[in-house]
């Protein structure tokens, strides 16, 4: 059962799909960042912030958030526990 988790300013993420939670300071994530850009394979979903984290899904993707990965980490693993209780 996939469960979506909010990114901020009312964008979701299935969270079945995320692969990685990465920060984009360092130089590596910035070039992946550009390529990704550069081939159409990311999706901006700042809302014109400045960009915070990098969610890397399953078919490479990239979806950038406003939001920090440390947020949207716990956002995901309280899902994952919610969903532990109900069933």
């Amino acid at each position: 059962m996939s469960k979506v988790i909010n990114i901020g300013y009312g964008n979701m993420v299935n969270s079945d799909k995320v692969v990685a939670l990465l920060k984009p300071e360092a130089a590596p994530v910035k070039r992946m960042m550009q390529n990704a850009k550069d081939n159409g394979t990311a999706f901006d979903a700042t809302c014109g912030r400045k960009t915070k984290s990098v969610i890397i899904i399953e078919n490479g993707f990239l979806i950038l958030s406003a939001l920090l990965p440390e947020t949207i980490s716990s956002r995901i693993n309280s899902e994952m526990v919610r969903s532990d209780i109900i069933e």
